[in-house]
């Protein structure tokens, strides 16, 4: 078990020299002194444009039609599906709202019975 610690030990000291050694270098981009914000690209940003636009007549947008034209039949058709949905989602509506009613009718009748119960346990407790 001591050969073991000494090894693991020897293995972290080699790592953590390692480490170091790899942050110690002064030639490297930290060990220079440039500070640069978050104004810099601001700065840089609000200096004076001198350059004119131009026009790119290749990225001239052309002409677009607009959509086609639909037949008196197809339109009619499309109507009468819309309302067949429409409908079909208002019954849909109305048997949401019955079952709403009907769950709140068994809370209701729930709450009657375990009042009776509690009353039940009164008289007995007496």
């Amino acid at each position: 078990m001591k050969t073991f610690s000494s090894i693991a030990a020897l293995g972290a000291l080699g790592a953590l020299s390692l480490g170091l050694s790899a942050c110690d270098s002064a030639d490297t981009a930290a060990g220079e002194d440039i500070t640069e914000t978050v104004e810099t690209p601001a700065e840089e940003a609000l200096e004076t444009v001198t350059e004119e636009p131009v026009e790119d007549e290749e990225a001239a947008l052309e002409e677009v039609e607009g959509p086609p034209a639909v037949s008196e039949a197809a339109a009619s058709a499309a109507a009468e599906n819309a309302a067949a949905v429409a409908q079909e989602a208002e019954a849909a509506a109305a048997e949401a709202e019955a079952a709403v009613n009907a769950a709140q009718e068994a809370a209701d009748a729930a709450d009657s019975a375990i009042d009776a119960i509690e009353d039940l346990e009164d008289v007995i407790d007496g």
